[in-house]
C-alpha cells in the first residue's frame, strides 16, 4: 500500500506540506488543474528550490492580489461544494474547515458562521487545503502517518494581536495528538497544517514499517537554527496487504472493586470508543487476588477512557503506553441467509479474503427467532457470504 510518513522535526503548515509533496513528485501543473478546479480568482502560485539549514527542498508560495476578500465559514462551504474538485477531497476539505471554524469559534466566542478566515487567508488556506489533499491523492498515496509535531515556542503576532507559540486555534487542534518542543523561537505548527495533518493521518508515532521508495522536502518561510523543512518519506507497507496504525494501551490493576461491576465498565468504555476491553486475572501485592483492565484505543481518546476509569471503578491510577498494531482490511457485508440477514465481518489484505466472522449479535437473535441452533445460523452466514463473493468474483 502506498503509504506517507511526514516527518514534522519543524513543525507543519499548509504550503510546507504542499511543498513536500512537490519535492517528492507532485507534478506541478497537475497541481495547478487542482486547484484551478476551486473556480476562484485573485492568486498566483509558485514553487522553487531552496535550502534550509544545509538540506535543498521545495518552497510552495501563494501569492494573493490586493484587497483579496474575507471569506466565513458558509462562504467557503459554498465555494467547495460547487468546484469540480473529486467528491472524496470536497468531503475532506468541508471537515479541516469545519475544524477550523469550531475552534476559532470557541476561542472567541462566536458563532461558526461569523468566524473570518482573514487569519488563515481564506483564499491562501483554500488552496493549501484543497491542494494538499489533491496532491497526497495525485501521488496515490492511500495511506498517511505523521511524527509528533515540533511546535516551537514564543510569540506571533497576527490579527487578533500577539499571541503565545502555540496559538490558541493550534493547541485547540493539537488535543489528542503527540508533541513537543525544542525550544526553537519561532511559531512552527499553524493551525491549517495541523487541521490537515490531523485529519489525514491515521496515526502520529514512529516510522511505519516501509519500503522507502522516496523523500522530499517542504521549505517552511524562515531561516532557523535547525532546518526549517516538513519532510515526507513515501513508499510500500505491509507487504502482505495489511494496514498499520497506533493505538495506545491503557491498563490498571484492580483489587477492591465488586466483580458484577465489571460487565458495565466494558460496556461503558466501549460505548465511550474503546476498540477492545479485557479482563486479565493477576496476583497483587501481599497475595491478593486481582484484576488487570486493558483498553484499547485510538490515541485522540486518551483521555475519555482515563476519565471514565477514575469514575466507574476504584483504581487510583492508570499506566499508558503507545503501541503499533497490524491489521487486515475490514468490512462489513450484509448477506441474505435461509433464516434472514445476518451482517457478515470480511477481512482481508491485497484482495484476498482470509477471514469471514459473522456478527454474533445477529446470530443469536435469528438462532431466537426460529428455535435453530446459533451453529446453523454461523455456518449459514458463512456459507452464503462465500457463495456471494465467488458470484461477484471476490474472495480469491
Amino acid at each position: 500500500m502506498k503509504t506517507a510518513y511526514f516527518d514534522c522535526f519543524s513543525g507543519v503548515s499548509g504550503d510546507m506540506l504542499i511543498g513536500s509533496l512537490l519535492d517528492v513528485g507532485l507534478d506541478f501543473k497537475e497541481l495547478k488543474g487542482e486547484i484551478a478546479k476551486l473556480g476562484i480568482t485573485g492568486y498566483k502560485i509558485s514553487k522553487r528550490k531552496v535550502e534550509r539549514g544545509g538540506i535543498t527542498g521545495t518552497a510552495f508560495r501563494v501569492d494573493l492580489c490586493r484587497g483579496a476578500k474575507k471569506r466565513n465559514l458558509e462562504d467557503i462551504l459554498k465555494i467547495i461544494k460547487k468546484s469540480k474538485l473529486d467528491n472524496d477531497i470536497k468531503l475532506a476539505a468541508r471537515k479541516i474547515f469545519e475544524d477550523i471554524a469550531r475552534v476559532e469559534g470557541k476561542i472567541h466566542n462566536k458563532p461558526r458562521a461569523e468566524i473570518h478566515f482573514h487569519e488563515l487567508g481564506g483564499t491562501d488556506c483554500m488552496i493549501d487545503i484543497a491542494g494538499a489533499l489533491a496532491g497526497l491523492k495525485i501521488l496515490g498515496i492511500r495511506k498517511v502517518y505523521s511524527s509528533p509535531i515540533n511546535l516551537g515556542r514564543g510569540f506571533v503576532k497576527c490579527a487578533h494581536g500577539t499571541l503565545p507559540v502555540p496559538s490558541p486555534a493550534t493547541v485547540e487542534l493539537l488535543k489528542g495528538l503527540p508533541v513537543y518542543s525544542t525550544g526553537v523561537n519561532s511559531e512552527l505548527a499553524t493551525p491549517t497544517g495541523v487541521a490537515i495533518m490531523k485529519n489525514v493521518s491515521a496515526g502520529f508515532g514512529a516510522f511505519p514499517s516501509m519500503r522507502v521508495e522516496g523523500a522530499g522536502y517542504g521549505a517552511g518561510a524562515g531561516k532557523l537554527e535547525i532546518p526549517n523543512m516538513l519532510r515526507v518519506v513515501t513508499g510500500e507497507t505491509c507487504a502482505d496487504g495489511c494496514t498499520e496504525d497506533e493505538v495506545i494501551l491503557i491498563e490498571t490493576n484492580i483489587d477492591n472493586m465488586n466483580p458484577e461491576f465489571y460487565d458495565y465498565v466494558m460496556e461503558t468504555l466501549l460505548k465511550g470508543g474503546a476498540l477492545d476491553v479485557y479482563l486479565t486475572p493477576v496476583i497483587m501485592k501481599k497475595n491478593r487476588p486481582g484484576t488487570k483492565l486493558s483498553v484499547i484505543a485510538g490515541g485522540e481518546k486518551l483521555d475519555r477512557m482515563v476519565e471514565l476509569l477514575f469514575r466507574e471503578t476504584t483504581t487510583l491510577g492508570v499506566r499508558f503506553q503507545p503501541l503499533r498494531r497490524r491489521k487486515l482490511e475490514r468490512r462489513i457485508e450484509k448477506v441474505d441467509t435461509r433464516f434472514g440477514r445476518v451482517r457478515v465481518k470480511v477481512a482481508g489484505a491485497g484482495g484476498k479474503t482470509l477471514n469471514v466472522s459473522p456478527e454474533y449479535d445477529d446470530c443469536r437473535r435469528t438462532a431466537l427467532k426460529h428455535g435453530v441452533p446459533l451453529r446453523e445460523v454461523y455456518e449459514e452466514a458463512k456459507k452464503t457470504q462465500g457463495k456471494h463473493s465467488a458470484d461477484s468474483g471476490g474472495g480469491k
